[in-house]
């Protein structure tokens, strides 16, 4: 089992390394690739050092049979077909490809088996912020259809990547110090502040990132639910939150809810607001699961139910979910 990086260098990359030792990945080979920026930079994985190959179109991918990228829809734009030449599976955690009607948009939780059907050789890894979403929400899919969703998103500065985060770092410490606040990775200063906008303006006034929450949820559940969505950049460091309210065809009470949530692959269930016990990023950042608290009855409308959840988004929301699409392969024989 060959497999390649492509971003080794990136907080997705690293992230890719981490994962694949943390899971005991099957892997027999190794390959990182990367930028002028990064190629030649060395890392060590499981005791052997690699170094960054830079990424050109040529026959570095032969013999490559899983290829994670994580370096932006542009390079996965430009790279694919080079990627995919000799029957390397592409594994794209970028926006490239998400919505191709041929290329599979996959949570192996909710939508393993569309991984095998792959005309193109690529699979689209979903946006941070739909993932873990569609983890909880598949559910309560089981319990009774999902109409509708409204979700407000509380995203954390390692959406924006490694440097952003030690902006944020850098922007508290700038504030502490009294000394002029850079900023480069964000609109507005993030700390102490939230942000309203992540990405950027579609005509009918949602970002960009509203409408993937938008389309990719249809996508993924091959369902007809609605989806609105508010994506707010708050000064958390790693981790995504969400205040998501559901309703559904039929009413469902608190305790199917949390038995279905505790029963849910990929879930932990988090939930007793007597201790003060439910789902913060400050401390879940690394961590697998997608958790879910806060879990009650819509006041406003019978068939409505209202939940918290938080997960970590360089990790599931990114580099795990990826890892965990090539382990479904490998264990269906489906590569």
């Amino acid at each position: 089992m060959k497999v390649a990086i492509v971003g080794a260098s990136g907080a997705v990359g690293q992230e890719f390394l981490r994962v694949l030792d943390e899971r005991n990945f099957p892997l027999d080979e190794l390959v990182l690739f990367g930028s002028k920026r990064s190629a030649g930079t060395k890392y060590t994985f499981r005791g052997k050092q690699i170094e960054v190959k830079l990424l050109q179109h040529n026959d570095d991918f032969k013999g490559v049979d899983i290829a994670f990228t994580s370096a932006g829809a542009g390079t996965s734009k430009e790279f694919a077909e080079t990627i995919t030449k000799y029957g390397a599976v592409m594994i794209d955690n970028s926006s490239a490809y998400r919505m191709d009607a041929d290329v599979p948009l996959v949570v192996p939780e909710v939508n393993a088996a569309d991984a095998k059907d792959r005309p193109r050789g690529i699979i689209a890894n979903p946006n941070c912020t739909t993932i873990q979403m569609v983890v909880a929400l598949k559910a309560i899919e089981q319990l009774s259809h999902i109409k509708t969703v409204h979700v407000s998103t509380y995203q954390a500065a390692s959406g924006a990547g490694a440097a952003a985060m030690d902006e944020l770092y850098e922007q508290y410490r700038q504030v502490l110090a009294g000394e002029p606040v850079t900023v480069e990775k964000f609109a507005y200063q993030l700390a102490f502040n939230l942000i309203p906008q992540i990405d950027v303006f579609t005509e009918n006034g949602y970002t960009k990132e509203e409408m993937k929450m938008y389309n990719e949820t249809r996508k993924i559940m091959h369902s007809d639910v609605k989806v609105s969505a508010t994506c707010v950049r708050v000064p958390a460091l790693r981790s995504h939150s969400e205040s998501i309210w559901v309703e559904t065809e039929r009413p469902i009470s608190i305790e199917e809810a949390r038995e279905a949530f505790a029963k849910g692959d990929g879930l932990v269930l988090m939930d007793n607001p007597a201790e003060k016990e439910y789902p913060m990023p400050l401390f879940l950042a690394g961590k697998d699961p997608v958790y879910v608290g806060r879990i009650r009855k819509d006041l406003s409308n019978e068939n409505g139910l209202t939940f918290w959840i938080v997960g970590d988004q360089i990790k599931k929301g990114a580099a795990l979910n990826a890892v965990q699409i090539a382990e479904y392969l490998i264990k269906e024989k489906a590569l």
